[in-house]
Order: structure tokens, then C-alpha cells, then sequence
């Protein structure tokens, strides 16, 4: 044990130091309170400013700041209490605890109590030092500067909000929402006893791990209490026996960790961040996403995204990722927003409002939704397909568009030009569709090449602003931009139209279904092939809501689409925008008159005409609109008519089955019923009373329907058509099947269909 003089020497001299590093350090003091905020972790707040989470850096030196009003008070007299009782009575040190524990550290070897002030403290987060007596004179002398140009609110802030809390958490928000689940403001004297205990030993008293061990510390925060008159002893012992909920809550960001964690790169030296989204329909959205993803589970469906924007100033009000960030049983951490997917046929608008822009169709152009072929790079035949599996025949624009008809889109497509499309859809921001405009060919308006829900929500914000593209915006500091005009905004206008018809999409999606809404919205679905993507995108005047369902991992849901995947995700968002009002009326396209048309020519109707519409036409195109024109299909549509029992716009006799030049394709019959079923269904359109066929010269025999058959046998043959007035000879010619196609059908080689 030390001789008293000799502890009397050894006081003499910490203070003597004590005092020379007060005078040093009087010239060079610091404003803790003008310190930046900690840098590295953000803690994001909706538009209104309520809290969306905190997303915490790597980096073990990253904080969270938030001013001392939103911190709990009974966290602030509890840390206080525990770490600094006379806080407010002393400066960077306390000299009376200083003394103490120089004297203990003498008569015992080792400090009984703490010596350490709260600025003390804060010095050594700011500046780390090591243990040594060296480094403890550094550590008051950064003290010293701090208190001397700092108030004591200033130095209690910056220390709450930096220090350590177990694990990699550091400050009170961050402490609280991690293991509490809430913000720091809401801490009752039970949870801010358990935090003001953790700074005593973080690794020890981390409460998500070392709950008992934090309790028991807590309970000498509580005493502490009780014994500077901040609690009462019955405040205490109810803190005591509260039962308090601990658990790991990812910082409080699960319904927007999308959102926050695609923003968090960006503005990681912000501290606090208000964002443009509505945390109320944030967490609808996502709820509804669960809820829909439940009701399609038995279709092998997991995953879904949405996007929820302001037309007018491209805010982003939802942002939903996937159904849950947390869970990696569906690779919830990938972002449906950010990945790029094949679209199917949300892209068509695109290419329509391109089309009819530069005159290639026009409002009234009537488009043949017949089976047909298309030659693409390599010598092979694109055969697209629709969802139903059959054709309409003549079709005008809007009427293919909004039943979303793939034939018709290739063919307006083919007349604009695959370079002029994809040269479109880059100025509209689908900057992922890199390849030359040879490698997607006619199927990009089909889906064919990948893009993301946030470009395809941002194009179609750009078509609810009649072609005014701006970004999306996720930050509510930035400033709002006037956007870049892309097209015309009238040609953008009479598309929206189309997709806001109801009665023109009711062939393809009946009535009634999930994209008919009590308001006028502009609609749009796509599906990929084998069903891996679903997409619903649409707007009213004020909002565009987008919606991606499939799977993650690739693999194909079982029959959903477009409109039972992701369309009812898109109704449930929409009617809750809209839930107190409605949506205002399109405005009608600027510059276009309405004219009545026949819908199967385009032209004034004829008495001939069985179905009458009235269309949006430039005035510069009425006087060949009125024009009485009577339907007229030529071979075009000879596939399509030899399915119709009755065969519209053709005169005279014409055979439509077998087309003139075709190739069929005949499998080696392993029996007599086998080769009696290998059969050639021939049908006329046009016919002057009944026909007559012939097989290379010989006479056909009809069946009960008066419908004849020709044997399919190896070689090149002639059929011939007579009726009363005509007669009409085509040639085909048969050649052995490969083992994957079936006897009887024409040779292909290649084949894509893409769905609503």
C-alpha cells in the first residue's frame, strides 16, 4: 500500500496536468455542435416527415444523428444518471470523480469508480486513444477543447448520437429502433434504462443478445435515478418490472428497405434524409402485394414489385420491391423495381404512338390479326401468337392495341422499322436495350430484350404528360425539372385514349375484369414468354401505377398473365388512390375530330358494314375517311378465313386452305388409322353455290358438313376449286416431318407469341 505522501504527490501532479492541458487547449476549442452529422448511416423520413427506417453503414464508426428533441428525456436523465451525474455541474472534467478515482487507482491498484466525463467520452469517439496515461492526457486535453466552445446540450447531442450500442449500432435511434422497434422519442424508463446501461460494456450488454446482463446494469441506471431526483422510486421499480420486448428489427426499415437501400449510395453523407414517399401507402402497397402474392400461390407466383408515381412531378410515393426484403426463401433482397425483365407487350404503346406519329398507321388503319410468318436474321420464320390462340381478321389500331394483339403489332412495327422503335424507346430512358436494333427484330415490341419496372413506370409517366419525359424522384430535396419532350403530345393523347377505352379491350379481357375501374385510367398489361413475367402499368391524370409479378429465380408461374398476375395488384392500388373522389377525364386529343367508321375498313360505312364506330381522325385524313370503301381481303387473310364459317370481303371464288406454294409437313403412318387420320382440310371462301374439289385431276368426295379432305402423301400436288361460275388450282407440296412437328401443319422454323 502507498505512503499518503506519496498520493498526495500523484494528485498533485494529474491536476497540475489536469491544469496545464485546460490552458493549452483554451485557444483551440471546438463547437461539437458544428460538427457534421455522422456520416455513413441515413435515417430516411417520408414526405411528411414521419420516419421510414435508418439504414446503417458497414463502416463500425457510422452513427445516426438526431437532434436531442427527438430523443426520449427519460433516455437523456437515464445516461446521464449512469455515465455523468454531474454533468451539468462541471466542465470537460470532473474533478471531484477525477480525484476519486486517481485516489482508488492508488490505495487499490485499479479505479472503483469511473472518472470519465461525458465530453471525456465524446473526445475519445471523435479522436480514439489508446489506454495509456499518454493517451488519457490526449483524451482530456480534446475534452478540454470541446468544452470550452461548446454548451453542455451540444456535447450531451453529439455523445447520444455516437455512442457505441452494441454490435455495429451506434447512437440512441439507432439503438432503439434496432432492438425496439421504434424511434428514439419513444423510449419509455424501462427501455432508456436498458440503453443508457449498454455504453458500460457494448460487447457485454448488447440487450438482443445479453438481455439479463442489461437488465441488471439497468437496474443501477434506475438507482442512479432514484438517487439525483430524475425518477421516483416508484417510477423505478415499475421500469423494473416492466416486461420490455426485445428483438433485431433491422433498423425499422421492412416496409420500404427497397426504397432506402437503392437511395442509401447516394446520400450516405446526408445523416437525415426526407424522401418523396408515403409511408401509409408504402405500407398498403406492400400489404397488398403479400396478399395478392398469397391468393396466386397455388400458381407457383412469389414475387411481385410496385411503383406508385405523381405524374405531375415524377415523385415516387410507393416503392415496393418485393414482398419481403427479409425473407431469403424467395430472394427477397432483390430489387423487382431495379431488374430488368422481359416486358411482353407493355411496350406496344410505344410503338404505336412512334407509328402513327410518323404516318406509318393511322387512327383508322385496319391491321390483319391473321396467322402469319415474318423472315428474320438467320433464315428463319417469326410466327406470333396471341394469348387466346386466335385471330380476329381485320382489326383497327385502337382496337388491336387495347386487346393487345400481336400479329397487328408486328405489322405496324414491320412499317415503322425496328431502328426507328428501339431509337424511340431509348429517348423515352430504356437505356438497358443496348443491343443494335437487328438483335431484337420484330419481337421488340413483343418483349423481346429486358427492361426495368422503373423505366417502364417512368415512360408511361412520360405518356400521362402527353410525351414530357422526366426522372422519377425518390429525394424531396431535388429540384423539380421541366422534362424533355419526346413525340407528339397529341399522338400521345389519342393513344391514351385508346388504352383507357374499356369497350374496345372487352374482346380480350371481358368486362368487368380487374383493369375496369368506376374512373378513367389508361391501362397496359404484358406477359413474357412461358409466363416469367407479368406486368400491369397504367395512370389515371395524377398517378402511374406499375406492377411486376413472377419469380425471382426465373422459373415460370402456371397460366397467369398479365391481367391475373400483376392486374390485380394495379386495381387494389388504384381504387385506393382514388378512394374518396375520382379521377378527372382525359382530355380529348388535341388537333383530331371524330368521324364514324366502318370498324372492318376504316372508311364510311357501307350497308355491307356490320359494325359501326366513331374514331379520333386528323382533319387532314376526312375526306378519305368518308370515303364509302367495301371490304375487300386479299390473301392476307386467307388462314384466317378458311376458320370462318362465313367469308366476309371476298369476291369470287378463292381457295384459302392449302395456300398456294405451301409446305406441309407428313409423318410415316404406323397404321391404316393413322394414315387415314394424316388428312389436308381444303376450304374456299368467296364460292358462287357449292364447290367442287379435285386432288391432282380426281374428284373429292364431301363430308355430312359438305367440307372435303385430301390425303397427305409424299411429293408435290395440285388442288383444284370449282364453283358455278370459277375455278381456282393452287400446288403444295409434302415432305417428311422432323420428329417434333406434327403431320399437316406449314414449315416453320422459329415461332414466339407474347400475351397480354
Amino acid at each position: 500500500m502507498l505512503h499518503t505522501n506519496t498520493v498526495r504527490t500523484i494528485l498533485r501532479v494529474v491536476i497540475g496536468l489536469c491544469a496545464a492541458a485546460v490552458v493549452a487547449a483554451y485557444a483551440l476549442g471546438r463547437d461539437v455542435g458544428a460538427l457534421p452529422p455522422p456520416h455513413g448511416a441515413v435515417t430516411f423520413l417520408d414526405r411528411g416527415g414521419e420516419p421510414l427506417g435508418t439504414v446503417l453503414a458497414s463502416d463500425a464508426n457510422d452513427a445516426v444523428g438526431v437532434p436531442l428533441a427527438r430523443v426520449s428525456p427519460a433516455f437523456l436523465q437515464a445516461i446521464v444518471a449512469a455515465e455523468d451525474a454531474r454533468f451539468e455541474q462541471h466542465g470537460a472534467l470532473d474533478l471531484r470523480s477525477l480525484a476519486r478515482a486517481a485516489y482508488e487507482y492508488a490505495i487499490y491498484g485499479e479505479p472503483r469508480s469511473g472518472g470519465s466525463t461525458i465530453a471525456m467520452q465524446l473526445a475519445r469517439l471523435l479522436h480514439p486513444t489508446p489506454s495509456t496515461v499518454r493517451g488519457k492526457l490526449a483524451q482530456i486535453v480534446a475534452a478540454e477543447r470541446i468544452a470550452m466552445r461548446s454548451s453542455h446540450r451540444a456535447i450531451l447531442e453529439a455523445y447520444v448520437n455516437r455512442v457505441p450500442m452494441g454490435g455495429n449500432c451506434y447512437g440512441v435511434e439507432s439503438a432503439a429502433r434496432i432492438y425496439f422497434g421504434e424511434p428514439a422519442s419513444d423510449l419509455d424508463l424501462a427501455q432508456a434504462s436498458i440503453l443508457a446501461a449498454v455504453p458500460n460494456d457494448p460487447p457485454r450488454l448488447a440487450p438482443d443478445e445479453h438481455l439479463a446482463a442489461a437488465r441488471a446494469r439497468a437496474r443501477y441506471v434506475l438507482a442512479r435515478m432514484v438517487a439525483d431526483g430524475s425518477a421516483s422510486a416508484e417510477d423505478a421499480r415499475r421500469a423494473r418490472d416492466e416486461r420490455v420486448l426485445v428483438g433485431r428489427h433491422d433498423a425499422g426499415v421492412g416496409a420500404a428497405a427497397h426504397a432506402l437501400f437503392y437511395l442509401f449510395p447516394r446520400v450516405r453523407a446526408r445523416g437525415t434524409v426526407r424522401t418523396t414517399l408515403d409511408r401509409d401507402l408504402q405500407r398498403f402497397v406492400q400489404a397488398q402485394l403479400v396478399a395478392v402474392l398469397g391468393a396466386l400461390g397455388g400458381r407457383h407466383v412469389t414475387d411481385g414489385a410496385a411503383l406508385v408515381v405523381e405524374n405531375r412531378t415524377g415523385n415516387v410515393l410507393a416503392y415496393v420491391g418485393s414482398p419481403d426484403y427479409f425473407s431469403d426463401a424467395v430472394l427477397g433482397r432483390n430489387d423487382g423495381v431495379q431488374a430488368a425483365r422481359q416486358p411482353g407487350s407493355s411496350l406496344k404503346p410505344f410503338m404505336y404512338e412512334r407509328a402513327l406519329e410518323r404516318g406509318a398507321i393511322r387512327s383508322t388503319t385496319i391491321l390483319p390479326d391473321v396467322p402469319s410468318a415474318f423472315a428474320i436474321p438467320g433464315g428463319k420464320l417469326y410466327q406470333p401468337a396471341d394469348y387466346s390462340g386466335t385471330f380476329s381478321g381485320p382489326v383497327r389500331v385502337r382496337y388491336a392495341l387495347a386487346n393487345s394483339l400481336n400479329v397487328p403489332a408486328v405489322r405496324a412495327l414491320s412499317r415503322l422499322g425496328t431502328n426507328a422503335f428501339l431509337t424511340r424507346l431509348r429517348a423515352l430512358g430504356f437505356d438497358g436495350l443496348t443491343h443494335p436494333a437487328s438483335f431484337y427484330g420484330l419481337g421488340l415490341t413483343l418483349g423481346a430484350g429486358e427492361v426495368t419496372l422503373w423505366q417502364n413506370a417512368r415512360a408511361y409517366v412520360a405518356m400521362a404528360r402527353g410525351g414530357n419525359l422526366i426522372p422519377l424522384r425518390l429525394l424531396a430535396d431535388d429540384a423539380p425539372v421541366h422534362g424533355t419532350q419526346v413525340g407528339d403530345p397529341a399522338t400521345w393523347a389519342l393513344v391514351t385514349d385508346m388504352l383507357a377505352d374499356p369497350h374496345a379491350r372487352e374482346f380480350g379481357f371481358g368486362r368487368g375484369s380487374v383493369l375496369d375501374l368506376p374512373f378513367p385510367a389508361a391501362v397496359k398489361t404484358g406477359t413474357s414468354s412461358d409466363f416469367r413475367d407479368t406486368w400491369t402499368i397504367g395512370f389515371t391524370r395524377d398517378y402511374t401505377v406499375a406492377v411486376w409479378v413472377g419469380n425471382f429465380d426465373g422459373s415460370a408461374m402456371r397460366d397467369v398473365s398479365g391481367v391475373t398476375g400483376a392486374g390485380p395488384l394495379w386495381n387494389r392500388i388504384m381504387l385506393h388512390l382514388y378512394g374518396t373522389h375520382d379521377a378527372p377525364p382525359f382530355p380529348a386529343p388535341p388537333g383530331y375530330v371524330r368521324a364514324t367508321i366502318c370498324a372492318t375498313t376504316g372508311h364510311a360505312p357501307t350497308p355491307a358494314c356490320h359494325a359501326i364506330v366513331r374514331e379520333w381522325v386528323r382533319p387532314r385524313d376526312l375526306a378519305d375517311v368518308r370515303r364509302a370503301v367495301p371490304l375487300r381481303l386479299g390473301a392476307t387473310y386467307d388462314a384466317w378465313l378458311a376458320t370462318q364459317p362465313d367469308a366476309p370481303g371476298v369476291r369470287g371464288l378463292r381457295i384459302v386452305a392449302p395456300r398456294d406454294g405451301e409446305i406441309v409437313y407428313a409423318h410415316d403412318p404406323t397404321n391404316a388409322l393413322a394414315r387415314s387420320e394424316q388428312q389436308l382440310a381444303l376450304r374456299a371462301a368467296g364460292a358462287d353455290g357449292p364447290v367442287r374439289w379435285y386432288y391432282d385431276g380426281r374428284a373429292l368426295a364431301l363430308d355430312a358438313a359438305q367440307h372435303a379432305f385430301a390425303p397427305v402423301t409424299l411429293g408435290e400436288h395440285t388442288i383444284e376449286a370449282r364453283d358455278a361460275a370459277h375455278r381456282r388450282v393452287v400446288r403444295f407440296r409434302v415432305v417428311p416431318a422432323p420428329e417434333h412437328e406434327r403431320a399437316g401443319f406449314t414449315f416453320s422454323n422459329g415461332a414466339a407469341a407474347s400475351r397480354p
